[in-house]
């Protein structure tokens, strides 16, 4: 019973993977708008100014990027759940690097709340000048952006390996996984380029993000409208013995 229970809810899970998909997709857009133009490129005092005087909004970005990050974590464990039949040792592999991703993503929103901090006013930071605390606050800043390029690192493997479940899947199109896998390529060429050369990072910037998003996009939305082939999926599921991997 439970076994048929979990066969006929494979359209219905896979939207629901979708509709997670989607969420985390704003709420990482909306973090970003948030912060954008908040951030002075080589003027602490410009920075810290615009901080100060737009707190809410900042407090906001941090906000939605933790819930971003919340919701890529649920998508982790419903990617595991969704895939495990196809290859358990992959798909495990695959949650992994996801996790990882999300904790160092995680970590890197501390140095996100502490240009907060150190801009405070608080009386123990009296031994710090007004140009050191906003030389610090414009540090953490860089630092944050650093840690979030390390976690991409680890979600572009997440994208090449999910990519590559979807190519050894029969319930799902075999160019979904192929852009998936693009993806995840084009991340790791991205994340690797940001802590090598950042001027080389940012020329390939517009060139990668569109292949990544269309990657992600590409499955986000055949999740939502498609779902997955329940009678591949069915079979796919029923021909992995417990305890086996599959070839």
């Amino acid at each position: 019973m439970t076994e048929r229970i979990a066969e006929t809810s494979a359209r219905p899970r896979a939207r629901i993977i979708g509709v997670v998909y989607l969420f985390y997709f704003l709420t990482a857009v909306f973090g970003e708008v948030f912060l954008k133009g908040l951030a002075v490129d080589g003027n602490a005092a410009a920075t810290a100014s615009n901080i100060l005087a737009h707190q809410p909004l900042f407090r906001l970005g941090l906000a939605t990027g933790l819930i971003a990050t919340v919701c890529y974590v649920a998508l982790t464990a419903l990617f595991y759940d969704l895939f495990k039949h196809v290859n358990r040792s992959l798909s495990l592999l695959a949650a992994f690097f996801s996790l990882v991703g999300c904790a160092v993503g995680a970590f890197s929103d501390l140095f996100h709340l502490a240009p907060l901090v150190v801009l405070g006013g608080a009386r123990y930071l009296s031994v710090f000048t007004v140009e050191q605390r906003q030389a610090l606050a414009l540090m953490f800043l860089r630092l944050q952006a650093q840690a979030y390029n390390i976690s991409f690192v680890f979600f572009g493997l997440h994208c090449l390996l999910i990519g590559c479940l979807i190519l050894r899947s029969t319930f799902l199109p075999r160019i979904v996984g192929a852009l998936m896998a693009f993806a995840g390529l084009g991340w790791l060429t991205l994340s690797f380029a940001s802590l090598l050369s950042p001027p080389l990072a940012g020329y390939l910037v517009p060139y990668i993000m569109a292949p990544g998003a269309l990657g992600e996009g590409s499955l986000t939305l055949w999740l939502l409208v498609m779902g997955v082939n329940v009678e591949r999926w069915k079979e796919q599921a029923r021909g992995r013995r417990p305890g086996r991997e599959e070839a």
